[in-house]
């Protein structure tokens, strides 16, 4: 009697849990996703049919809607109004997610103190530290209030009491990676957990008009940690960024249901806590009375919001074959570009044989091609220790052939600049509305910029003492 040969009914089939991806054979990492351990078996779905049930509420045409129940009701930090569109939408779920030690904790709690009032209580919830330890944050920073609850809980059913106990307004979690639920196996923080937790907190927040934020971890290349399901589920995803040796942060919106994305809050972290800044670019400028070789400023924008950031640079004579080029703040890519054009179309020979550093002021990163003609003017300004006029800012992005080409948000920019005292610009061709009182210089490549800087014996200094050696 022969064998029978396997159908393909009887061999197995493996699918992705995340993504759904199926194969015909088990792999240890899904290839459509790169999760690792997430390939499992499954045999034949079974036919499942589902009867029509009764509806919780009937269909109306979309004009009759109640859109009141959606206002915004501002969080008293007028920052990160500006980047939630307005304020915190009742029942809307916010995901914070920001490195360690940035503030985000430092942050909520400030906006569980000035949201608290007689008509809308503030639970916060912590599964990170005691309740003893927050109490000493909000003594430093001043964020006591009578109507706001602190509770210490990883566990989600006692989460979930508590809601019923205080019956808040806003719920603040720190964090979603310390919160677990009995119902689930795995430890704290795993993607089964984190899923479930969220999945209930949103669902809690939706019936009971509650506004809710979710502080998350990130991982060691800054992405949101945990399933990317997450980022789905919630309302809101905003980012929190700064350097833990400056004093700037920023809030940045990733996702947005209720507003645009756009927009960028600006805080300042000392010792007293965390406080909105309105006018933020006093961080990015030092102000002298007489203008230094190798400074340049520029107009960047964060989002739609202007700021005004100075670029300095210094070059030095090279003590090895090789010269250093080190970078703060901005990207390193992008200054070697700048060189290579002040040498090729600038005719600029002294700065390829010296160390070069590069720098921004006040923490602020500077990566859009807008700041690309500052970078270059003050690496001429350091190479022929000449300084630009005062109350100068350069703005275009220039090209390897050495043309500066046109950026978004000239007249922004301008007006930005302007408010701040500054009377002189170096932008590209037709800039549009000029500001009263300001003048402007078009210029059509680097050559033309380059001539703003003063003629001196001291600009061929380092081919000169080149020359000697």
């Amino acid at each position: 009697m022969a064998a029978r040969t396997k159908t393909t009914k009887d061999r197995p089939s493996y699918r992705c849990t995340e993504c759904g991806w199926q194969t015909a054979k088990w792999l240890g990492r899904c290839p459509e996703c790169q999760a690792w351990g997430t390939v499992e078996e499954y045999g034949t779905p079974a036919v499942r049919t589902t009867t029509p049930g009764r509806v919780t509420t009937s269909a109306l045409p979309i004009g009759q809607v109640d859109g009141r129940t959606a206002t915004a009701r501002p969080t008293g930090v007028p920052e990160l109004d500006r980047v939630l569109g307005g304020g915190l939408v009742p029942g809307a779920v916010v995901l914070l997610a920001g490195e360690p030690g940035v503030g985000k904790s430092t942050l909520l709690l400030d906006v569980a103190a000035k949201s608290a009032s007689d008509e809308h209580r503030t639970l916060y919830v912590t599964g990170e530290e005691s309740a003893s330890q927050v109490r000493m944050r909000a003594d430093r920073i001043g964020a006591i209030d009578d109507h706001l609850y602190l509770a210490a809980e990883t566990d989600l059913s006692a989460v979930l009491g508590h809601l019923d106990a205080v019956k808040p307004s806003l719920l603040i979690m720190d964090s979603v990676q310390t919160v677990a639920s009995p119902e689930i196996d795995g430890a704290p923080g795993g993607m089964a957990q984190v899923r479930e937790v969220a999945g209930a907190l949103i669902r809690v927040s939706k019936e009971r008009g509650m506004s809710t934020l979710l502080v998350g971890h990130v991982t060691k290349d800054g992405a949101i940690a945990g399933p990317r399901l997450l980022e789905h589920l919630v309302d809101v995803v905003l980012s929190f960024e700064g350097d833990r040796h400056a004093r700037l942060r920023l809030v940045r919106g990733v996702k947005n249901r209720y507003g645009a994305t756009d927009e960028v809050g600006c805080f300042e972290l000392h010792d007293e806590g965390i406080t909105g800044l309105a006018d933020p670019s006093g961080l990015f400028l030092t102000r002298r009375d007489e203008p230094v070789p190798g400074t340049c400023l520029t107009v960047t924008l964060e989002g739609r919001r202007p700021l005004v950031a100075e670029v300095q640079a210094l070059t030095v004579d090279s003590q090895i074959p090789s010269p250093r080029r080190t970078t703060s703040g901005l990207e390193t890519s992008r200054v070697s570009m700048m060189l290579a054009v002040l040498e090729q179309r600038g005719k600029i020979s002294a700065l390829g044989k010296r160390d070069i550093y590069s720098a921004t002021v006040g923490g602020v990163k500077l990566s859009e091609p807008a700041a690309d003609l500052a970078i270059a003017l003050a690496l001429a300004s350091a190479a022929s220790d000449t300084p630009l006029p005062k109350n100068l800012v350069a703005i275009g992005e220039v090209g390897l052939a050495g043309e500066v080409r046109r950026v978004t948000g000239v007249q922004r920019r301008l007006s930005e600049a302007h408010r701040l005292g500054f009377t002189h610009a170096l932008v590209p061709g037709d800039p549009g509305k000029i500001p009263t009182g300001m003048k402007v210089l078009e210029v059509a490549d680097i050559g033309d910029a380059l001539r703003v800087l003063p003629r001196s014996r001291r600009r061929d200094a380092p081919r000169e003492a080149e020359e000697r050696r």
